[in-house]
């Protein structure tokens, strides 16, 4: 290794021999992975692989037999675990060229080599399940031990460099061979078995436009010589950094965070709504330092154009961003609308172009022309994917794409992937396969749902309930702390995702908290900003927040009640509504709201005026919002009674009171949960169908108004009270 540890500047130097060196061989190579995918500088999010060929017990024989272990398909190396890895019998692996070589139809992009990958499974060991990663022939051709392949920006910059060649010998003083690129495959690998046989001095292969691979006998020096490729071509390009010129100067300012942030939370849903006119798509934010010095920058609109070079980029940016005509000091929104519609029409022409010019006689249809990354001077990136973990990898990888562009332009001159190969990796037959197997999404995948009252009770219950159905979910509530609690657990149990892209609060995985007190608008208009710089817009929200205060029997001092009770239960659902219908305007895409009400606002009875009336207020305010935001958004209200358990309307000391009130037993030393039980079993005895009524209860009916499956429902109160037949006919 050239470098000591302490002497790495564009990499980090994670090895650790305490721990590597207790690890069981495939725990070693677990451990490298995971070590090098943890710096973004030496691989993205899903991209390159590792392996290592070990010795292990053939469990038919009893034998030792020689096993290759590498990432397996659709994995991660940052968060790769054993399970991620196939493993494979070298022997097999080798034996399968003499099929290949037979084949009637063989050689590069042939469908026999397409088909090879099928061959792989026939050469699993030990059953593993792990689907093989198409670059599996690479790894095993090579015959070293240990084989990392990876995507760098500092190795793909100059993999794009139009002298690449040139400057692989030259940067890395011949320790690197040099193959042109290819399409992964048999063949290709074929190709860096024959450079490798041919030199076997080398320490690995820069694959044009793609990125590079390397090896050696044992693990950590396998690692320290990955560190040392990337770190090589990094401080090459540092020598050449073009500094304040980078890419050509500056042509644009930034706009201040504020007017940004402004621009933003007006410009995302327009946008949103514009590209999701098959369906829908999630947002993602950048306006890092990085990301701006190329859209403000003279060339950015040379190099966009030109398009991405690696496959792993663009399969996620598409073959080019769709940068908008916009002048950030002098043109309005509305131009930048207008520059965003004319820009988004003619990149759809384009790209129906490209796949028609392109594509074979095999080729699968042409898939949703939208761009995936859009630039605006002044203002960042956008990427928008079906998902949050999708549109942040998208994000990613266009940084990384800035990176390479950056790169080659300091010692060269970048250039894409020629149109006709990027059209053959995108439409693929085997990534079309791989599009093929990826399991159905769930109803709300593409959603973004706001609960309001996510803190606990139905509200908490209501979260879990949409996000079990892949929605992206706000849990908001007046005590933020609570909401916290909520979007932890929802994270804990589905996931933060993938990507490392987003700046600020679009950083976000698919569940967030947000304080919020929705009886004042600006409040409540703060809570909806940051939802839309988050994801880029709404579908659904639901309001679950209510007070319930009983008043006294001097009526004369229950104003306050009266004031509280409606602001929040009446007041309150109005201005979530009007706030949200500003946003569901600006997309233009079909939206749902359920309010909370209750079977109180149509049962007359004494101890709860305020509350009774506030709810039957709230009834009518869900008929007028219905009137008022149809037809785009469907407004309806689930009507609760008597929800005990979970419910921060029956605290111990109500509790205790309405036991006492229908002369049910209890002893003040039953813990709260007991209490709620005895009160709740009650109730249920006087409904029509015996059943306690649950905050999950609450939850499924508000799930259903959002679903789609009562589409043309609107202005409608559904009762989930278990059947209380004196609140019939309300």
């Amino acid at each position: 290794m050239a470098y000591q540890p302490s002497e790495f500047r564009h990499v980090k130097y994670l090895w650790e021999d305490e721990v590597a060196d207790k690890l069981e061989p495939v725990e070693n190579l677990v451990y490298r992975s995971n070590k090098l995918g943890e710096d973004q500088r030496i691989t993205n999010t899903g991209g390159g692989n590792t392996s290592a060929k070990l010795m292990e017990t053939d469990p038919l024989t009893g034998e030792q037999v020689e096993v290759l272990w590498v990432k397996g398909s659709g994995g991660d190396l940052r968060t790769s675990k054993k399970e991620n890895f196939s493993s494979l019998y070298e022997d097999k692996l080798h034996s399968l060229d003499t099929i290949y070589q037979s084949l009637p139809e063989k050689g590069y992009k042939s469908a026999g080599e397409d088909a090879m990958v099928g061959m792989f499974k026939h050469c699993n060991f030990c059953l593993n399940p792990r689907a093989s990663s198409i670059d599996t022939p690479l790894h095993s051709m090579i015959s070293e031990k240990h084989i990392d392949h990876l995507h760098p920006n500092a190795v793909i910059a100059v993999a794009s460099c139009k002298d690449q060649e040139a400057l692989t010998a030259k940067i890395w003083g011949g320790k690197l061979a040099y193959v042109p690129w290819m399409r992964p495959g048999w063949e290709a690998a074929k190709v860096c078995e024959d450079a490798y046989a041919a030199n076997p001095q080398i320490e690995g292969i820069l694959l044009g436009q793609h990125g590079h691979t390397n090896w050696s006998s044992e693990s950590k020096s396998c690692y320290e010589t990955s560190l040392w490729v990337i770190e090589t071509a990094a401080r090459y390009i540092e020598q050449h950094d073009k500094g304040e010129q980078t890419f050509g100067g500056q042509k644009y300012q930034s706009m201040s965070v504020t007017q940004r942030n402004a621009l933003l939370v007006e410009f995302l849903p327009v946008a949103r709504g514009l590209l999701s006119d098959k369906v829908k798509f999630i947002g993602t934010v950048q306006t890092d330092d990085t990301t701006l010095r190329f859209v403000n920058s003279h060339d950015a609109k040379r190099l966009a154009a030109l398009g991405t070079s690696c496959p792993d980029h663009f399969l996620r940016t598409k073959i080019k961003p769709l940068l908008v005509e916009f002048d950030p000091q002098n043109d309005s929104f509305d131009t930048l609308v207008a520059n965003f519609k004319a820009g988004l029409a003619q990149y759809r022409d384009d790209y129906a172009e490209y796949y028609n010019q392109c594509k074979r006689d095999d080729s699968p249809a042409m898939r949703d022309p939208s761009p995936t990354v859009v630039l605006i001077p002044g203002v960042g990136l956008i990427a928008w994917g079906k998902n949050k973990s999708e549109s942040r990898v998208t994000a990613e990888f266009y940084n990384c794409a800035i990176e390479v562009m950056r790169g080659a332009e300091a010692i060269s001159e970048y250039t894409a992937l020629p149109v006709q190969e990027a059209f053959d990796i995108e439409y693929w037959a085997l990534e079309e396969a791989k599009l093929q197997r990826m399991p159905a999404e769930n109803p709300l995948a593409r959603n973004v749902v706001v609960v309001i009252g996510a803190g606990d009770g139905i509200g908490k219950e209501t979260a879990h309930r949409v996000a079990k159905e892949g929605a992206h979910v706000v849990c908001a509530d007046l005590r933020t702390e609570a909401a916290e609690v909520t979007a932890a657990e929802l994270t804990a149990k589905y996931g933060q995702g993938i990507g490392v892209a987003g700046s600020g609060i679009s950083s976000c995985g698919p569940a967030i908290a947000l304080g919020v007190d929705i009886t004042k608008r600006e409040s409540v208009k703060a809570m909806f900003d940051q939802v839309i710089l988050a994801y880029g817009g709404i579908d659904n929200v639901i309001v679950t927040a209510g007070v319930f205060i009983a008043e006294g029997d001097d009526y004369t001092k229950n104003d306050q009640i009266f004031d509280l009770s409606f602001g929040v239960n009446v007041k309150g659902g109005y201005v979530v509504g009007s706030e949200a219908n500003h946003i569901w305007q600006r997309q233009n895409m079909k939206g749902s709201m359920v309010l909370t009400t209750s079977v109180n606002a149509a049962v007359s009875k004494k101890g709860s005026l305020a509350y009774d009336t506030s709810k039957a207020a709230a009834n009518h305010l869900v008929r007028e919002l219905a009137v008022s935001f149809a037809p785009l958004v469907n407004v309806n209200a689930l009507a609760p009674a008597t929800v005990v358990q979970g419910s921060t309307m029956f605290p111990r000391d109500r509790v205790i009171s309405s036991l006492s009130k229908y002369n049910i037993a209890f002893e003040e030393s039953e813990d709260t949960d007991a209490l709620r039980t005895k009160l709740a079993n009650f109730y249920a005895q006087r409904t029509l169908t015996k059943q306690a009524i649950t905050p999950a209860d609450q939850a499924e009916a508000a799930y259903l108004l959002i679903s789609g499956q009562l589409s043309k429902t609107t202005g409608q109160v559904i009762s989930v009270d278990g059947g209380l037949h004196e609140a019939f006919l309300r």
